[in-house]
């Protein structure tokens, strides 16, 4: 509400007075907000003498607007002209906040009022809060837990990581593992150190957005290889390193991120043996491993289990499953790359601070973290069987993939629809889903939209959202 508050002020400052402001449904639409967040902002501008709302007329900027200033006044020494700014900072590679504006877009909080079907982290009420709790304060009275850590990570911390994806005596040692801020800290890492700025990369299409916002802040240009029920491509993907000569292949094998797909057995083994070919690396970003369900079969094991060559720069992060504030993941890589890697995140933070590394090895050490971990994927498979049955019966025909793991459902819609129209109206609805279009590195080839049932507080929630998801369809399409 406070964001749109703002945001509206300063478009006040361009009107007339007496002009009338553009109509709620309007402003819903532009800025993608609930009915009841227009209403919020617009009594906050009322409140300030900026606006006058006459009920049945509309809302129209007050006569008193230019003696009563849109916000306080700017300390001394802090006013001037920063138009300067958006020449500076767009003279060389463009905005960068567009390539941010997809994973702004997943991180926003929405008002009570809306159901939130497109955050990527489970509910609070699927969150260890207690178990945080008494790890932090374990680990504020370590000896030591303030003092500086070694720059790859505390040691116990990275053998733990080293034994949870590569497993006892696999090809991955303590020596391998870096430890990194989150999972997205880990991808800007590896992107920065793996490509040299203007070369491209190989990405799964459709890919989560927060890989190509890292990749194309990093200077790199992203290469779409198509994504089916199987995972990648593989037919595609060894015609694509011919093509374009790429050193790396981004890639999420286990439950992916927008469609769900579980890379098959066999192109698996195709893969490892294409991108060896190439002499490229593969990122293999293995960010839902620990979302798995509780009906799920037992999982596979990440590529960089089977990888003996040193092609598998592997990432793991803990963030997902504990809390988004808990921004501690892992990579793992052999040879100059890792010390590539180690290199670019010393330049850019160092290390991951010591007690938060601490903590995290209280709460991965501690047995009620398997039990948190069974009890998210009970949770998380009541939430997915909701939203399969309510999709079947509400929009049939959408669903593509569903697999027993990770928070998402990729759903296609008629050709010629308007994700970001649906989207708009779902909000108007009291839903918050995502639009297809930020997934695609490239013209998208249909519409989509990707559906969250992980943030959602209950079962009953997420058939509730999806009812109103389809109402939603129905108002944009009619």
């Amino acid at each position: 509400m406070t964001e749109l508050a703002d945001t509206l002020r300063r478009e006040v400052e361009r009107y007339p007075e007496g002009r009338k402001l553009p109509a709620s449904r309007v402003l819903m639409e532009r800025h993608q907000v609930s009915p009841v967040t227009v209403s919020r902002a617009i009594a906050v501008l009322v409140a300030e003498g900026l606006v006058v709302s006459r009920p049945g007329a509309g809302v129209f900027r007050a006569a008193a607007f230019a003696a009563a200033p849109a916000a306080p006044a700017a300390p001394s020494g802090r006013s001037g002209d920063l138009s300067w700014q958006e020449v500076a900072l767009s003279a060389d590679t463009g905005p960068r906040d567009l390539f941010a504006a997809p994973v702004l877009a997943t991180l926003r909080v929405p008002p009570p009022d809306v159901i939130d079907l497109n955050s990527g982290y489970p509910h609070a009420s699927l969150l260890p809060e207690r178990l945080l709790a008494t790890s932090l304060a374990r680990a504020g009275r370590r000896p030591g837990a303030w003092d500086r850590p070694p720059v790859d990570g505390l040691t116990e911390l990275r053998g733990w990581f080293a034994r949870d994806i590569g497993g006892h005596g696999g090809p991955i040692g303590v020596g391998d593992v870096l430890i990194t801020s989150g999972g997205q800290g880990g991808l800007t890492v590896a992107m920065r150190s793996l490509a040299s700025p203007g070369s491209p990369v190989l990405v799964e299409s459709p890919t989560y957005s927060g890989i190509l916002a890292v990749v194309r802040a990093a200077g790199l240009r992203p290469v779409p290889v198509p994504v089916d029920a199987d995972g990648v491509r593989t037919d595609l993907l060894a015609d694509a390193f011919a093509a374009t000569r790429a050193r790396v292949f981004v890639c999420q094998p286990l439950f992916q991120n927008p469609t769900g797909a579980v890379l098959s057995p066999a192109r698996r083994e195709e893969v490892l043996r294409i991108a060896r070919a190439a002499g490229a690396f593969v990122v293999e970003d293995d960010f839902a491993r620990l979302l798995l369900h509780a009906d799920a079969p037992a999982l596979p094991r990440p590529l960089a289990a089977d990888d003996r060559d040193g092609v598998v720069v592997h990432l793991r992060s803990l963030t997902k499953a504990a809390s988004p504030n808990l921004r501690v993941g892992a990579l793992t890589a052999r040879g100059p790359a890792l010390a590539r890697l180690r290199s670019t995140q010393v330049v850019d933070s160092f290390f991951v601070p010591r007690p938060l590394q601490e903590a995290t090895l209280e709460l991965v050490s501690d047995p009620a973290w398997a039990r948190h971990l069974r009890t998210l994927g009970a949770e998380l498979r009541d939430r997915r069987t909701a939203a399969v049955a309510a999709l079947h019966r509400e929009l049939p025909g959408f669903l593509t993939i569903h697999r027993p793991g990770g928070y998402h459902l990729w759903l296609r819609l008629p050709d010629g629809t308007d994700d970001g129209a649906v989207t708009a109206a779902a909000l108007r609805n009291g839903v918050q889903v995502t639009p297809g279009r930020p997934y695609h590195a490239a013209e998208p080839p249909a519409p989509h939209l990707r559906l969250s049932y992980a943030a959602a507080e209950s079962p009953a929630q997420v058939v509730d959202g999806i009812h109103r998801l389809r109402l939603a369809y129905e108002e944009a399409t009619a």
